[in-house]
């Protein structure tokens, strides 16, 4: 039988570490509340990964990744659609066009970037199936988990003590009045921009995020540089007599020795499937 949870008792870092530790083959499937994403090991290392409806087919990850041009892609999907990844690496190794090496380290690069999307996930469940795997015509890699695992414990305690700081999202933000503050001369990313324009009374941060397309920890770490910096403050969306604050996810909280003890029995379950 399957491994199965939810995401609210495991991280999905927590998971990975799992994984790595009991060498385990197989899919790791985590459905969230809009998204799905499929991860494939093979001796506890990374192989594939596939987040949603992304196309995951070596074409467009090359085109991700700069290797393709647009012409490029087009003309593949067009000419070529019916050809395998396997046999569109191979021919555009043959051809001179890119080596092995190009090929591997893109898809690297897009399944590690997959892997990041999930990192902020923590509402949600997820099952672990060991006869799961890509079809035969993917090209896999063989990627170690310790950075990944590393850099996702990073980003938790990232987003624990964002929340600490804007505990919902179901909030509003306005500008703030400062005398002689002038936004538009100020030195703000793409990515602030957007927020920005979106900064109104009567959107919420969640509607603001959705808009911009971003999770929740990048509208957090956003928003908190905007307040830091005194442009913005939160504010109860206009028209809502009163906005209940919405329960952050809880992130997995035990005492030492009972999280000691689970990890233990789930390392030994995951063994034994």
């Amino acid at each position: 039988m399957a491994l199965r949870g939810n995401l609210r008792d495991f991280t999905v870092t927590q998971l990975l570490n799992l994984i790595n530790l009991a060498s385990k083959t197989g899919t790791l499937i985590v459905e969230a509340p809009n998204d799905t994403a499929r991860i494939t090991f093979r001796d506890g290392k990374l192989a594939y990964a596939q987040v949603g409806q992304d196309d995951s087919r070596l074409a467009a990850v090359l085109h991700r990744s700069n290797r393709l041009t647009t012409g490029q892609l087009k003309a593949i999907q067009t000419r070529a659609a019916q050809i395998s990844d396997k046999e569109l690496g191979l021919m555009l190794i043959n051809a001179g066009y890119m080596t092995q090496e190009d090929v591997l380290n893109a898809l690297q690069a897009y399944f590690t970037d997959v892997i990041r999307k999930l990192f902020t996930w923590v509402e949600g469940s997820f099952r672990f199936d060991n006869e799961a795997l890509p079809s035969d015509d993917r090209i896999n890699v063989r990627l170690d988990l310790e950075n990944l695992i590393i850099e996702g414990s990073r980003q938790l305690r990232e987003l624990e003590q964002l929340q600490d700081e804007i505990p919902s999202l179901d909030m509003a933000l306005k500008f703030t009045e400062r005398p002689g503050a002038n936004i538009q001369k100020m030195n703000l990313s793409v990515e602030e921009w957007r927020v920005v324009s979106f900064i109104n009374p009567k959107n919420t941060m969640r509607q603001i995020a959705s808009a911009s397309k971003m999770s929740d920890i990048e509208i957090r770490r956003i928003v908190y540089g905007l307040i830091q910096a005194g442009l913005v403050e939160v504010v109860r969306p206009e028209g809502a007599a009163s906005v209940p604050e919405r329960a952050r996810p809880s992130l997995p909280v035990k005492d030492q020795e009972e999280q000691k003890s689970l990890v233990n029995r789930l390392i030994t379950r995951i063994r034994s499937i």
